[in-house]
């Protein structure tokens, strides 16, 4: 005992405490640093800035897996996006596989909007159309009948026509709700969307995780300067220069590692020496929830995106035929009782040809009311509820893979910056207090 109590004296004797102080004060800010260029990087810039490199393209394909991931390489580009855009459409897949597949089928989103409120408001949009529509399509196909017909009788066949939309608009919406499974793909909307605004990808982070983000950014100089006592410890005993670079590594890999942990893990809580440890993201699994479902219902998945997909998305035919089908007995039915004898004077061929121009005529018009922005933002309380509700109960796992699954493969390259950074940072220091880098110091 008393031999290790005389070299610790010895030890302190020759200690210089200004470098050894300074150590941790160094490992701290750079800490600090990594952690918060570290959020640079993970979600700026939003589109790829840089410049084409010849043959990197081709050499990029043969370099190991990691290395293709970087952003931009794999198109012959060096330069920087961030991890979390550049992955916008892996986001998407992610979401909806382990997120939003879990909350709710097609059928059950479609049912929460309420289809009867949904044909309510066609019919009231669609219906003062309706006798431009149908003296637009009888002008084109039968225009000397038109022309020649009373104006009461004109009146009486678009009241009549009139009278049959509520019934027929109510069998579309019907019809959508049976086949909506069949119309709609949740992660092929999801996904395309995402894609294409790679900002709302990085709000997603932000908003849900902002809390957690900041916090990170803080504990990074509380992990290094923690981490940079035992480096000064070390670098007083053995006096051995290039030690401090590599510490530095260790130092810069640890920090990032450890700051990810923090947010992330452990997904369920565990007791360590009688305190209770979680991922700080999880504690506040119901505040997130109802900040990720206010993001969904109101940017990705709402009635108006629905109403796009189902028109012009990859199934938008099947949509258009089957509502043009349902809309085709409307003429019969207005016609009533002189159908028969209409369609002979027009001839069947040109009787059929108006139920078809009527029926394509009316298809954009019936589902414009889904691309209605106010009546869409009233239905987005009803998709947030769901989406709120079904996120509050997944499984603290599967709601941190919810952010963490589409960035952890790409982990490895904030680690690498992160040990980047800590050599630079042992570099540094050694520069001010071995090299002399500022005259006269220390």
């Amino acid at each position: 005992m008393d031999a290790v109590l005389e070299w610790l004296r010895d030890w302190v004797d020759q200690v210089n405490w200004v470098a050894f102080v300074s150590i941790p004060i160094f490992t701290g800010v750079v800490g600090w640093l990594i952690n918060w260029s570290g959020l640079w990087m993970l979600f700026k810039p939003v589109n790829f800035y840089g410049f084409k490199v010849p043959g990197l393209k081709e050499l990029a394909g043969t370099l190991p897996r990691k290395f293709q991931e970087v952003p931009g390489w794999m198109d012959g580009g060096f330069g920087w996006q961030g991890i979390v855009p550049a992955r916008a459409a892996k986001m998407g897949s992610i979401a909806v596989d382990k997120v939003i597949a879990k909350l709710g089928t097609p059928a059950e989103f479609y049912a929460q909007l309420e289809p009867d409120q949904i044909a309510e408001h066609i019919v009231a949009v669609f219906r003062p159309d309706l006798p431009e529509l149908v003296d637009e399509v009888m002008r084109r196909e039968h225009p000397r009948l038109w022309r020649d017909l009373p104006q009461p009788v004109k009146n009486a066949v678009v009241a009549r026509v009139q009278a049959q939309l509520p019934g027929v608009v109510r069998t579309i919406t019907d019809e959508i709700g049976e086949h909506i499974d069949q119309l709609l793909d949740p992660k092929i909307m999801v996904i395309d969307h995402f894609r294409a605004n790679p900002d709302l990808v990085v709000r997603v982070f932000r908003d849900v995780g902002k809390r957690e983000l900041n916090l990170m950014v803080a504990f990074g100089f509380i992990f290094g300067f923690l981490l940079g006592i035992p480096v000064a410890v070390v670098d007083q005993t053995w006096h051995v220069p290039w030690l401090l670079p590599i510490l530095g590594v260790v130092v810069g890999w640890i920090t990032n590692l450890l700051g990810m942990w923090l947010i992330f893990d452990p997904p369920e809580p565990k007791r360590i020496l009688g305190i209770k440890v979680q991922g700080l993201f999880l504690r506040r699994q119901e505040q997130c929830a109802e900040v990720y479902a206010r993001i969904i219902a109101e940017d990705v998945i709402t009635l108006e995106r629905i109403g796009d997909f189902l028109m012009d998305g990859p199934r938008g035919d099947r949509t258009r035929q089957m509502i043009a089908t349902a809309m085709r007995p409307a003429i019969d039915r207005a016609a009533g009782p002189l159908r028969g004898a209409v369609s002979v004077a027009m001839g069947s061929r040109r009787y059929d040809s108006i139920k078809d121009s009527f029926a394509a005529e009316a298809v954009g018009r019936t589902i414009t009311p889904f691309r209605d922005p106010q009546f869409s933002k009233q239905q987005a309380d009803k998709i947030q509820t769901l989406i709120a509700r079904r996120t509050k109960e997944l499984p603290p796992r599967d709601f941190v893979e919810m952010m963490r699954a589409a960035i952890r493969e790409d982990e490895w390259m904030l680690y690498a910056h992160g040990a980047v950074m800590g050599a630079a940072g042992g570099i540094l220091h050694l520069a001010v207090f071995n090299w002399g880098l500022i005259p006269g110091f220390p």
